[in-house]
């Protein structure tokens, strides 16, 4: 056998002798159990050294495109199956979709960056980012941070807790999926109709059924299906908005406990109510018999820190930490005891306090452009609380075709529709304000009034 190898470039030349060699094994230019020449031939042909040979070989060998006999050489190595593939050309096709330049954003998952303390959380991570804060935090999250927690929902939402019963993770999704894994894929879950993509999205990943529960002007139904699990959003129905009154969940609690189901309570903005007493959660009322509670720190603080919490009801703490005792924490450490210390501090308390304030005013201006700007065929609802409201289009309003013109314009506003399962009969748009200035609201409402002309006061 000849072999002709050509050296080029800076790689070593036993990488490329392995290569060349190689590629004519799976293209069939070398045949099963021919001979290759000796080391010592080749090495001569190539005018390499033989240990240059050698290495060549034995990286084939390993990878078993060559066999060895004893004092005989080495051999190509059969194979049945077609190893050397088809390249396939990927061509790239050119997705067509117009893109706007987008000046005022109404996403519901901005919040205000401007008033966040950074000068106080520079100083705490400065704290606590040292050698001894390396390692990583227990799967269920750092103790300290679980103490706090647990006190602040107590003074906050009246949900008394143990810190063993709170699980830190890095988002609803996140810790959703721990959940689903808990239950297993046999489990039944109901969720709101509308209610949140995301979540839907995540039980059917995880291979749960999923049942629509319909919504009414008081929140979601009484299930009428058999279900072992009910996800809600009472505080601040996601994406109409209403706020589930005493009696509704009331109602929930008795149906959860006959049918010995359980609730996950998303308390995802609770913080922020604008109107009338806080209403107690449903975690408060029930006292964590049959309630999950699900609270999150990407509206209070920033979306970016991806911090969460779960609360267990305490009959299921045991089998679920038994269940998760292989995982690790998906929430950085450093992070965590920041957290911990701003909330020990203080701090998150005074953030609070400035943040609704500022985002009373936020939704009052974009409440006060609406008026001043549409005609009474558009109409808000869900405006009592939390960073979003949802303005319901006139008859005959297509929702995408207002969504294209708002965004022809510079502004971005978002669909309702997105959040059925089985479709929605009005033209909704969701309209969040955290991430906007007053002045943005002012003149973004004042421009929307020009892209749809026809059915404003003017």
């Amino acid at each position: 056998m000849e072999l002709s190898i050509s050296f080029t470039g800076d790689t070593s030349k036993y990488v490329q002798i392995y290569e060349e060699l190689k590629q004519a094994i799976l293209k069939k230019q070398l045949l099963a159990h021919e001979q290759l020449p000796s080391k010592r031939n080749l090495a001569k042909t190539l005018d390499v050294s033989v240990h240059t040979i050698k290495e060549a070989y034995e990286q084939l060998l390993a990878e078993g495109y060559i066999y060895s006999k004893e004092r005989s050489g080495y051999f190509i190595a059969p194979f049945e199956f077609e190893w050397g593939q088809q390249q396939k050309q990927h061509i790239s096709t050119a997705i067509t979709s117009t893109t706007y330049n987008i000046k005022f954003d109404f996403n519901n998952g901005h919040v205000d960056k401007e008033a966040f303390p950074l000068s106080i959380w520079h100083k705490l991570l400065k704290k606590h980012f040292n050698v001894d804060n390396l390692t990583t935090s227990p799967w269920q999250g750092e103790s300290i941070l679980r103490t706090e927690i647990a006190r602040y929902v107590e003074r906050s939402r009246g949900v008394t807790c143990e810190a063993s019963q709170v699980f830190v993770y890095s988002g609803t999704q996140n810790q959703l999926q721990a959940l689903c894994h808990f239950f297993g894929q046999k489990s039944h879950v109901g969720l709101e109709e509308p209610g949140f993509k995301r979540v839907r999205a995540t039980l059917q990943q995880c291979g749960l059924t999923t049942h629509a529960i319909p919504v009414d002007n008081l929140g979601v139904t009484i299930p009428k299906e058999s279900i072992h699990m009910l996800y809600t959003t009472p505080a601040h129905q996601f994406p109409l908005g209403m706020v589930m009154p005493v009696e509704r969940r009331a109602e929930i609690l008795q149906w959860a406990t006959s049918e010995k189901a359980y609730i996950i309570e998303d308390d995802y903005d609770s913080e922020f109510r604008y109107k009338g007493l806080p209403i107690p959660s449903l975690a408060k009322m029930d006292q964590l018999q049959r309630v999950i509670y699900f609270g999150t720190f990407s509206k209070t603080l920033i979306p970016s820190m991806r911090i969460s919490y779960m609360i267990l009801p305490k009959s299921l703490v045991e089998a679920f930490m038994l269940f998760n005792q292989e995982q690790k924490s998906v929430v950085s450490k450093i992070d965590q005891l920041v957290l911990a210390d701003f909330i020990a501090q203080g701090f998150f308390d005074k953030h609070l306090a400035k943040m609704r304030t500022i985002y009373r005013k936020k939704q009052q201006a974009l409440l006060a452009a609406i008026n001043a700007n549409f005609s009474k065929e558009f109409e808000v609802i869900g405006e009592n609380s939390g960073l979003h409201i949802v303005m319901k289009l006139p008859k005959g309003v297509a929702e995408q075709e207002a969504i294209k013109l708002a965004e022809e314009a510079g502004i971005k506003v978002y669909p309702c529709s997105t959040s059925y399962q089985h479709g929605s009969k009005h033209a909704n748009v969701i309209m969040g304000y955290g991430g906007l200035t007053l002045e943005q609201i002012n003149e973004a409402i004042t421009l929307l009034a020009t892209v749809w002309p026809s059915y404003t006061t003017a």
